[in-house]
């Protein structure tokens, strides 16, 4: 016991050990490197987290900022139409031609300021009579419908963005439609169109009263293909050195979701005109009219990007403005500088950590050593010491107290293995005789039960002889009567008295079945030397007629040569009990195998016999009980004692019988007879 005890402390020592050190190392480390592996982390990356929030957001506001520039710029555009045509309604030079009368005379004006100011398009309205145009109109166009006309006819100067389709373009100048049309490229992340060209211009659409004479004066910009305006928005917004190297910014003037006007560059030299904003940013800012501050995919490429909606004089949103500039050079700069921020981090990370680990080293292993002591000693290592220099302070004085006290432990212990060491060899001695003692009562026991059963089976078959053969033998005698007295009256019922007979004879069997199992000694024959193959060719004719009955084919395999000492009629009587049961488990037919062969056993010569076939087979719990008396799995025909007798009478013989199965594939029962010994000559 106490080496058992030993033995366990031995293994589970070191692990203790090992549990306790790692504690000490790792708490105390990370008392030294938690600010730095775990505080420091997680302040750096939250302050990283917050500050890449705050430079998307000041992205953000910036490019809000420039969106603001290029909506008061077109604002201004709009504004400085509104002055030019007011002023050239009020001028003395416009009125003098008015006066005149002189539709060639204002014609020409008309073109020529047109041309000074910048119009596409510039016409007179008078009070009565034909509109006056510049240029030469192609078709009378319907002034009457704009909201910014009816406006200056009623005394109003307006300026909006109005929409022309393309008959009204073409009844301006068919020049000025064909200006307009842009083909539609297939844009990706665009919403999905069947349309092919955008044929429709978006205008700047100014009209103003004309005090002296009456009437209004309207002028029209083209903004399609219009890249002065363009490009002057991107140099306002985006003047040189305005963005991080690598960055560019851009303009876009929208109608609808198709660039008609824009610096944004399909490939090296050709702009994308044509190409249409992404379907998410058309459902913000045309579909909810609200302004889209973020990133969005421009054409090939991700921008950090502002859009707002362009209403014209109906109300409705026709169009977007759009400034932005490229994301990836900023992004590149903002992963450049959180990299910039943890490398510093691991390169004072690197040089504070071993300074750190040298001043915790010196707390921890003084430490370890008196933990790993303690566990050479739960290990079973008693003279285990600390021993450690006395140089180390408050833990040198605990650590020399520590050895002090194990020293006791290991002299109390020397005491107790002394008295456990007596202890366990008188329980050893008391254990081993109870153990004797045990195992002589269980084998009395057994011998007592089975001593027991046998009487009781004694007692009942002696009982079952005595009560059924005297009325047997009545019953037969009274019938050998019958008989005489009828004469040849007698033979109309020959039949009935065989089947008596038969029943009679079948009852005397089971009697003398029942009497041998009990005390086969006295049944036992004269013991003879046989060869076992002719007895196994004797007994086949006597159950041919079961093996007729179902399809079962019988294979012979007699090789035995030696001779086995044994009543004849008990190894046929085995031999046909084991062919029949054999018959009775294949009842759809199979295969019977018999086989004998010479087989020692030990030193021992001897003749093995197997009966072996194809039927049901049995389950292992069966296969338990088939040698035990009056076990039978033929409930309406079998007695249970073949098997039993059968056994015994081989063992009687000196030899040995056995079985094996397996559900659904068969049964196999070997007989093995020690062979017989020669007679002196």
């Amino acid at each position: 016991m106490a080496e058992e005890k030993t033995g366990y402390a031995g293994r589970a020592g070191p692990d203790r050990r090992h549990r306790r050190r790692r504690s000490v190392r790792m708490r105390l480390l990370a008392i030294a490197i938690l600010p730095m592996l775990v505080v420091m982390p997680l302040f750096i990356g939250a302050v990283v987290v917050n500050w890449s929030r705050r430079f998307d957001d000041l992205l953000i506001a910036k490019v809000n900022g420039e969106l603001t520039i290029a909506h008061q710029y077109l604002e201004r555009l709009r504004e400085r139409a509104s002055e030019q045509v007011v002023a050239l309604g009020a001028s003395n030079r416009f009125a003098r031609t008015l006066s005149r009368g002189s539709q060639q005379d204002l014609a020409r004006l008309l073109e020529a300021e047109r041309k000074r100011f910048g119009f596409d398009f510039l016409y007179y309205i008078p009070p009565a009579g034909p509109l006056v145009t510049a240029p030469a109109f192609a078709a009378s166009p319907e002034p009457g419908k704009w909201p910014v006309v009816k406006r200056a006819l009623a005394g109003s100067t307006a300026s909006e963005i109005d929409i022309f389709q393309a008959e009204d373009l073409a009844s301006i100048s068919p020049e000025l439609a064909a200006r307009a049309a842009i083909r539609l490229v297939p844009t990706r992340a665009a919403a999905p169109a069947t349309r092919t060209r955008e044929t429709r211009g978006m205008v700047v659409h100014t009209a103003a009263p004309v005090a002296d004479g009456g009437g209004a004066l309207v002028a029209g910009m083209l903004l399609n293909r219009n890249l002065d305006f363009i490009d002057t928005i991107n140099a306002l917004v985006y003047p040189a050195h305005s963005l991080t190297e690598g960055s560019r910014g851009t303009a876009t003037l929208f109608l609808d979701d198709v660039r008609v006007s824009t610096n944004v560059r399909l490939f090296e030299n050709v702009r994308a005109l044509g190409t249409r904003v992404s379907q998410v940013v058309r459902d913000t800012v045309l579909g909810r009219g609200e302004i889209w501050r973020d990133r969005a995919f421009v054409v090939n490429d991700w921008y950090i990007s502002a859009y707002e909606p362009l209403v014209d004089s109906f109300g409705k949103r026709v169009g977007m403005l759009y400034v932005g500039f490229l994301d990836s050079p900023f992004r590149a700069a903002k992963l450049r500088t959180i990299w910039m921020v943890v490398g510093g981090f691991v390169l004072v990370l690197l040089l504070s950590v071993p300074v750190f680990l040298h001043w915790a080293r010196a707390i921890f292993r003084p430490l370890e050593d008196m933990v790993g002591t303690i566990g050479r000693v739960e290990a079973g290592d008693l003279g285990a010491r600390t021993r450690l220099r006395k140089g180390h302070g408050e833990i040198g004085r605990v650590a020399d107290h520590l050895d002090h006290l194990l020293d006791q432990v290991q002299e109390r212990d020397r005491r107790l293995r002394d008295w456990a060491e007596e202890l366990e060899q008188r329980v050893a001695e008391r254990t081993r005789e109870l153990r004797e003692a045990n195992q002589r009562l269980e084998a009395t026991t057994k011998q007592l039960v089975v001593s027991e059963k046998l009487a009781a089976i004694g007692e009942i078959t002696a009982g079952i002889a005595h009560e059924i053969n005297n009325p047997i033998a009545v019953i037969q005698g009274n019938l050998d009567v019958i008989r005489e007295q009828l004469g040849d009256e007698a033979l109309p019922f020959e039949t009935e008295f065989s089947l008596i007979y038969e029943q009679v004879h079948s009852i005397n069997i089971l009697v003398n079945k029942l009497l041998q199992f009990a005390r086969p000694e006295e049944y036992a024959g004269t013991v003879e030397r046989h060869n076992p193959n002719d007895v196994v060719h004797d007994c086949i004719p006597l159950v041919q007629h079961l093996l007729s009955k179902v399809q079962i084919d019988l294979q012979l395999d007699l090789e035995a040569t030696g001779m086995v000492a044994i009543n004849r009629t008990e190894l046929q009587q085995v031999l046909i009990n084991l062919i029949v049961n054999a018959i009775h488990a294949m009842p759809a037919g199979g295969s019977l195998r018999i086989r004998s062969r010479d087989s020692g056993r030990q030193t021992t010569g001897g003749v093995e016999i197997e009966v072996e076939d194809t039927g049901i087979g049995m389950d292992p719990e069966t296969l338990k009980s088939v040698f035990d008396p009056f076990f039978t799995t033929k409930r309406e025909e079998g007695t249970g004692l073949g098997l039993s007798i059968s056994q015994k009478l081989v063992m009687r013989s000196g030899g040995e019988m056995g079985v094996t199965s397996s559900p659904g594939k068969g049964t196999r029962f070997v007989v093995w007879l020690p062979m017989a010994e020669l007679e002196a000559a």
